[in-house]
């Protein structure tokens, strides 16, 4: 972070007064305090930053942002900052800095595939522009405005991932990212339980275009049944898809190659082959977007192609781990059931695989659709072809009802530790044994009993 007038960021905040002085770090984590830095105290559900303002300052925090009087410890008088929602006032922080920086900036969301997209973006961005990119996926109220912090005068670029629960939230996010190109991947059933409706997950995200300026590009699957309706005058709507000519890119000649994707970039004049090191025809659309930003700024479709060649799948996103002759797929980041079916078909078409093995854990926040979605995943397992399903969770029965009505093989495990002497007792060499669930249900603790074994 590059240092920042403590008026700014008070008026920024809400804060009415004057203020003297610089801040050259903002922390939300008591336990990573620089000298001087402000320490903004936000609550949580489990921890209240504002019990351990006094542990920030003994640390070195100068100044602290909080919501309410706490305990600041050693904080000089004058030094605490008091404003109605910390998260809010960080948001607003995080756009008054970023205002400080004119650069071109991409900002993605969407129901699936945000994470793997800002990535697949970032590479080609990058390939012409220093880059600043989400990590991970810090993209929500607090993991944003930390990205938005590291802009330094050295990057040219950004690449900013936002996520969201509620309607609203995305607005915020974008009216602190000040994006001039916007993605959306796709619109599904994540987050049904909190919106009710996939039409009301299409407004929630479609807040991503209001924050755009007059004339500027609006990325979107063209494929996908909500967002092929989106028609917004005041913004250059573009498509892309796959076997889809009536998009402004698409791809055809797709061809999974195990641990890779090839295909066939196409627009209208032209065409260019990209080889992908992703699994999956799913992959396929998140590079195209990358292509379709790579295109706005002026990259051409030979330079996306070789940026797209050396994309490296974030951590616990469909990476490939082979040993003791087995091919392991960790995929337990998220899951919904939009990207079980596509993990699903990608195993399914796995080339060479002797057994194909899907260990299935729940997908969360599906509210009234978490039976039925769990029954079509199930089947679907089954129908594919998919040589067994192993299921862990509650709702991960549904898994198994699903793969047995269809004819397929299944069974369900109540703890993780049942599931990993199964897996122990059942994996041979070239089984293909692919791992998805929802984060929370933490499928990566039976991936590290496997791999220590």
């Amino acid at each position: 972070m590059e240092r920042m007038q403590l008026q700014e960021i008070a008026e920024a905040a809400g804060c009415p007064g004057r203020y003297e002085g610089w801040v050259e770090e903002i922390s939300t984590d008591s336990r990573q305090i620089t000298p001087g830095c402000l320490f903004a105290a936000v609550p949580g559900e489990r921890f209240d930053g504002h019990d351990y303002a006094a542990k920030a300052v003994a640390a070195g925090a100068a100044w602290v942002l909080a919501q309410h009087p706490c305990d600041t410890g050693a904080l000089p008088q004058g030094h605490l900052l008091l404003v109605p929602d910390v998260r809010q006032a960080l948001i607003s922080i995080a756009g008054a800095y970023r205002s400080h920086f004119d650069i071109r900036c991409v900002g993605i969301t969407g129901s699936v595939g945000k994470t793997t997209t800002k990535e697949m973006v970032a590479a080609v961005v990058s390939a012409k522009y220093p880059t600043l990119k989400t990590q991970g996926n810090l993209n929500n109220e607090i993991g944003l405005p930390k990205t938005l912090f590291g802009l330094t005068p050295a990057h040219r670029a950004a690449v900013i991932e936002m996520g969201m629960q509620n309607l609203g939230e995305i607005a915020a996010l974008a009216a602190a990212v000040k994006p001039q190109i916007g993605v959306i991947t796709n619109i599904g059933v994540s987050h049904l339980e909190m919106l009710g409706t996939r039409e009301n997950i299409l407004k929630a995200k479609l807040e991503l275009a209001e924050a755009l300026p007059d004339g500027a590009p609006l990325l979107l699957c063209g494929d996908n049944d909500l967002l092929a309706t989106v028609r917004l005058p005041r913004l250059r709507v573009r498509f892309f898809g796959i076997e889809n000519p009536a998009c402004d890119l698409w791809a055809r000649e797709i061809r999974e190659e195990g641990d890779a994707t090839s295909f066939t970039l196409c627009w209208q004049g032209g065409c260019q082959p990209v080889r992908l090191p992703a699994l999956g025809r799913h992959n396929v659309y998140n590079a195209l977007a990358a292509c379709a930003v790579g295109r706005e700024l002026g990259i051409s479709p030979a330079e996306c192609a070789q940026a797209l060649a050396g994309y490296t799948p974030a951590g616990m996103r469909q990476k490939v781990v082979r040993r003791g002759g087995y091919t392991v797929v960790e995929d337990c980041y998220n899951a919904s059931p939009d990207s079980m079916k596509a993990a699903l078909q990608t195993l399914a078409a796995w080339p060479g695989a002797s057994r194909r093995i899907a260990v299935l854990a729940d997908m969360l926040e599906l509210g009234r659709l978490e039976e039925a979605a769990h029954l079509e995943i199930g089947r679907l397992a089954a129908q594919l072809g998919v040589d067994l399903v192993l299921a862990y969770g509650p709702a991960a029965r549904l898994y198994v009802q699903g793969a047995e009505e269809a004819g397929g093989q299944a069974r369900h495990f109540e703890t993780k530790a049942a599931l990993l002497q199964a897996l122990q007792g059942t994996l041979r060499p070239g089984d293909v044994v692919w791992f998805k669930g929802s984060h929370s249900m933490a499928l990566e603790e039976v991936l590290e009993g496997l791999y220590t074994a």
